[in-house]
């Protein structure tokens, strides 16, 4: 099927030239629009896979059209036509949200090149908007549109239909989690259930009669019999976050599962059989621990069937403007603020950053953009990130002309009042006001956090 392309240019010439280029080499049908106007017109009338824009135009540009065509055709790949070494005007629209741009005049290769690739992304698109809504799944549990992350939204349609154990690995908060609950989702298991289970979290003496239950009498304080919950996820999925974090004793009785299928709970004799799928996740560089004799090497290529690598956030940074306006959607309901929305100076800051936290790092960030921003819109003042206007202006997260007429004392427990309530407001809401959790995040233990909360009256239910 041929894929159907919309040229738009004010100047003939060049939409008969992109008619006469592309149609001989590639397999598409190129229409022209020689307005925007036009081309909101024809959009409107039928659907195209491609349109390929020229910026400078009278009356309505080519910026005016981008913003108009992303926001009644999100899904429509754009790219974009430019005056040769004007790279300041093709970082703006990628910033706004083009695929990709080419220089005019142009080299028939590249054209040809950029314009295939740019169709791939199209067909990718539709094709995983297909699979969505056959398989029923929620598509914003997973947020971006870049390459990257069109290529993890194919693997896991790939994987999610199969039983065969996948290892995902990526940095910590590149959404491992979200990953792995996408492929449940997507499975036949998914009307069964679905079982996290954060390794570091349980020391390991813990973690065996977690995962596989024991007898009663299995060890002092063993009164009665209790599943593990490997057997809570029968015919589901167990999910085993961080799975590179486990001493070798674990590792070999987890083996045994992948190989058998069965599990020998703590004083018991017999083995028992266990329908689950299992789906493990790691931080850690696998291939290093093996190496270093930390990890077994029939374990890791037990694990390693069905490998999904997630990409970080410094890789995907055409992704930040969406994300960062989801995020602020969802915190604001969550936090019972009216909806803000995301400034054009703090948007731009955003993709500058390289963020080694990724996408769990731009969340704090902008929850607490909304927990210190006064007004409806998060500005370059309400964010802790450097920038050059803020070294300029100050960072006033905190309403300090306020608090200069008090004396110090007041002043002080003023100003940390707020932040307290602000900083740690922020880390309950990332974790639905889990106190452990934001006990982790804030490297503090529980008791230490709850003594804080207390003294500040912070209520961690409001953040739930």
């Amino acid at each position: 099927m041929k894929a159907n392309i919309l040229a738009v240019d004010d100047e003939k010439d060049m939409t008969r030239l992109l008619q006469r280029t592309l149609e001989p080499e590639i397999n598409c049908r190129v229409s022209m629009a020689f307005s925007a106007q036009i081309a909101l017109s024809i959009l409107e009338q039928k659907a195209f896979d491609l349109v390929i824009c020229d910026i400078r135009m009278p009356g309505m540009d080519g910026f005016e059209l981008l913003e108009q065509i992303k926001i009644k055709y999100p899904d429509l790949t754009v790219v974009m036509l430019t005056a040769f070494g004007n790279i300041e005007s093709a970082v703006k629209a990628i910033k706004k949200g083009a695929y990709d741009f080419i220089s005019k005049p142009f080299e028939q290769n590249e054209i040809i090149f950029k314009i295939n690739k740019a169709l791939e992304r199209s067909l990718l698109l539709k094709e995983n908007k297909r699979l969505l809504k056959e398989k029923k799944i929620n598509p914003s549990q997973l947020i971006g549109q870049s390459d990257p992350m069109l290529k993890v939204y194919d693997q896991i349609n790939l994987v999610a239909s199969s039983d065969v154990t996948v290892l995902i690995t990526g940095e910590s908060g590149t959404g491992k989690d979200l990953t792995a609950r996408s492929i449940h989702a997507l499975s036949p298991r998914k009307d069964n259930a679905f079982i996290p289970v954060n390794c570091p979290t349980i020391p390991e003496s813990i973690l065996e009669s977690e995962l596989f239950g024991y007898k009663k009498g299995a060890f002092t304080n063993a009164t009665r019999n209790k599943d593990g919950l490997f057997q809570e996820a029968d015919r589901g999925t167990i999910f085993l976050d961080e799975i590179g974090d486990i001493g070798p004793s674990i590792q070999t009785k987890l083996l045994r599962v992948l190989q058998e299928k069965e599990i020998k709970p703590l004083g018991d004799t017999k083995a028992i059989k266990v329908d689950v799928r299992i789906i493990a996740s790691t931080n850690r560089n696998l291939k290093q621990k093996m190496a270093d004799h930390e990890l077994r090497e029939d374990f890791f290529y037990r694990l390693n069937v069905l490998p999904i690598e997630l990409p970080p956030l410094r890789n995907r940074i055409t992704d930040i403007p969406i994300l960062a306006e989801h995020l602020v959607l969802k915190h604001c309901k969550k936090l019972k603020k009216a909806p803000k929305i995301i400034s054009e100076q703090v948007m731009d800051l955003l993709m500058k950053q390289s963020w080694p936290g990724n996408v769990r790092e731009l969340e704090n960030i902008l929850v607490q953009g909304i927990l210190y921003s006064k007004k409806n819109i998060i500005d370059l003042h309400d964010i802790p990130l450097e920038d050059s206007a803020k070294k300029k202006n100050g960072f006033k997260g905190f309403d300090s002309e306020s608090s200069a007429g008090l004396p110090y004392k007041e002043a002080k427990e003023k100003l940390l009042h707020e932040f307290n309530h602000n900083y740690i407001g922020a880390k309950l809401s990332m974790s639905d006001g889990n106190i452990t959790q934001a006990a982790r995040q804030c490297h503090m233990d529980r008791q230490g956090l709850q003594q804080i909360m207390k003294r500040f009256s912070i209520d961690p239910e409001k953040f739930r």
